[in-house]
């Protein structure tokens, strides 16, 4: 039976740090922490990267990567209300992967102006894509909008996916935040457009509503 190749070092330290940052927030770790988890050298580890600010820049690009993959998807074809609960739990299911780059967002941007220029494109194509398919629907007939209350709707629903960690966080500093932390930000988003849903389209969120609204 074949043996599968070992990881290499740099690939087992980016896993590593995406963990512990995840999990401690990035301000909490350091690089002598990852090496220590690791149970390599601090040398070994400065091999690969210098310093903490690359380890988070690579990992900020394989983020960066597979949001703007999923960002594009929706708007390839005229999107259905189904679509958008795919595409929020999609987003949503990113940000749960790098959570602590929105964890910590505002002081990671304040002093890496390269992730701030790329969280920026980052935000507006959230808002470009929420516009897209809030149109889509207008279009179809599943949702009634003018087009500045799109705008309006696309801006505050971008604003809610980004700063959802940072609300769970503040309404309960000591719960930890989980998978079901980010369903219940999806839920909070599509809420947002549901007064513009209408027909199928509003009863079909009235009904997956219910999975999400406790007594």
């Amino acid at each position: 039976m074949e043996r599968k190749p070992k990881r290499r070092t740099r690939e087992r330290i980016l896993e590593t740090a995406l963990a512990l940052f995840n999990e401690f927030g990035e301000p909490n770790v350091t690089t002598q922490l990852i090496s220590d988890e690791m149970g390599i050298s601090p040398g070994n580890l400065y091999y690969h990267f210098h310093n903490k600010d690359e380890i988070i820049e690579s990992l900020f690009a394989d983020f960066e990567k597979a949001i703007e993959e999923t960002l594009a998807a929706p708007v390839r074809r005229p999107p259905n209300v189904e679509d958008i609960w795919l595409f929020l739990h999609l987003i949503f299911e990113g940000i749960w992967n790098f959570r602590f780059l929105y964890r910590d967002i505002n002081e990671l941007l304040s002093r890496n102006r390269g992730i701030e220029t790329h969280f920026k494109r980052i935000v507006a194509h959230k808002i470009q894509t929420a516009s897209a398919i809030c149109r889509g629907l207008v279009a179809t007939g599943d949702m009634k909008a003018t087009p500045a209350e799109i705008q309006a709707l696309a801006i505050n629903m971008t604003v809610v996916a980004t700063y959802w960690l940072s609300f769970e966080f503040v309404s309960d500093p000591r719960k930890k935040i989980d998978g079901e932390s980010l369903s219940r930000g999806a839920f909070q988003v599509m809420a947002l457009a549901a007064p513009y849903l209408v027909g199928r389209s509003r009863k079909l969120f009235e009904e997956v509503s219910k999975n999400y609204l406790t007594a």
